[in-house]
């Protein structure tokens, strides 16, 4: 019988273990040797909780604990609680920062491509509250009674994985976060009308980067050129315009306004945009592609640990929020890697009762091949797709 480690095992192999360990001496080495928890086998666990789902410290290192024999396979150790507890409040977690913008890059090179044919890079920002109890997380007031974390996500739409993330308090408007960005040369940027500046569209313009968002019932503006519509794609209007009144200072430049009405629900939309030399309708498609950073915090809320938390620091809380986006990264990196035609849901879903299993990981996602029963044999005949 041939040989295999544990599904975590192979899993975690998707992570240079060199790249991992030159990021640590790069910046993040320790005055002394850790004794009896590395940086590797917190990151192990964690990434366990994230994929498991655990609820606390206990549960997580009870059930390491249970499987301690086959830790080694993951090249981790014993973890105990106290330790793991400590090294979550101390170590710094923008180690895990770095090393999920390092994953990112990989992940972004095997990505399948957005559903446009433009060749422009498309990404989509938004942010998503996280609460918190303020008497357990007092560092993140938010309210009067209420505490709370923002998480600032850029979406990549190839492949629908976080390029960027920016955790702030709360209370940080999303603009703020917008303004310090950058961004690619000549990519497009998707925007709610949280983020309408003229002043940062000016300067994306001028920079060479492209947005759309919604327009403003107040914008006030001059109309200087109409362009031909086809009424039959839901496109109203089409429209360069230029600001008027006191904002005509902050941004000089011509500006696109696109109406849009939505043959499903009947409502009317109006974007602007700098994006002069793309079909009305494809703008229109650009904005309700903003959608998927929606889809994406639900799904990370859904499916990892992001809400409840397994330590109450500041540092604690970002470490488990860089391993949870970390582990979504590697999910999506697989998937492509072994061109598996199931969801990342079904992928998490499977690997949450199968981690310590010594199988073929490739054999763990082939599909089942359920016998069926002889004609007329009076049973009941199946036959499953899927697992």
């Amino acid at each position: 019988m041939a040989h295999h480690s544990t599904i975590l095992s192979q899993l975690l192999q998707l992570v240079d273990r060199y790249e991992f360990h030159k990021i640590e001496q790069e910046g993040f080495a320790p005055k002394r040797k850790y004794r009896t928890l590395s940086r590797w086998s917190q990151f192990v666990a964690m990434m366990f909780a994230q994929i498991t789902r655990r609820t606390s410290l206990r549960d997580l290192t009870g059930l390491l604990d249970a499987h301690s024999a086959r830790l080694y396979h993951a090249g981790s150790g014993p973890v105990r609680r106290s330790t793991l507890a400590d090294a979550n409040n101390d170590r710094p977690a923008e180690f895990f920062e770095t090393l999920f913008n390092r994953l990112y890059h990989r992940c972004s090179a095997i990505a399948p491509k957005k559903k446009f044919r433009f060749k422009n890079k498309l990404y989509s920002l938004d942010s998503t509250v996280i609460d918190l109890c303020l008497s357990l997380f007092p560092w993140a007031h938010f309210r009067r009674a209420k505490g709370g974390i923002k998480a600032h996500t850029l979406l990549d739409h190839d492949g629908l994985i976080p390029a960027f993330v920016q955790v702030t308090d709360a209370k940080t408007a999303d603009i703020v976060v917008a303004r310090a960005l950058s961004l690619p040369p000549g990519s497009i940027l998707a925007v709610d009308r949280a983020f309408v500046d003229f002043a940062w569209f000016a300067k994306l313009n001028d920079n060479k980067r492209f947005f759309v968002t919604r327009m403003k019932k107040n914008t006030c503006y001059r109309v200087v050129e109409r362009n031909d519509v086809r009424k039959e794609t839901g496109i109203t209007s089409d429209q360069i315009i230029r600001l008027t009144g006191t904002k005509a200072a902050l941004c000089p430049i011509p500006l696109r306004r696109v109406g849009y009405r939505d043959p499903k629900t009947g409502k009317h939309y109006f974007f602007l945009t700098n994006i002069f030399n793309l079909c009305a309708k494809t703008v229109a498609d650009i904005y309700k592609q903003r959608w998927q950073v929606e889809l994406f915090f639900k799904w990370i809320k859904q499916n990892l640990k992001i809400k409840s938390f397994l330590g109450t620091s500041k540092n604690a809380v970002m470490t488990q929020i860089w391993t949870a986006m970390i582990t979504m990264l590697l999910l999506a990196y697989y998937k492509w890697r072994a061109k598996l035609g199931l969801s990342i849901t079904e992928i998490l879903k499977l690997l949450q009762v199968t981690l310590f299993e010594r199988r073929k990981l490739y054999e763990l996602f082939a599909p089942s091949l359920i016998q069926t029963a002889p004609a007329n044999s009076g049973q009941l005949s199946l036959n499953f797709n899927r697992f």
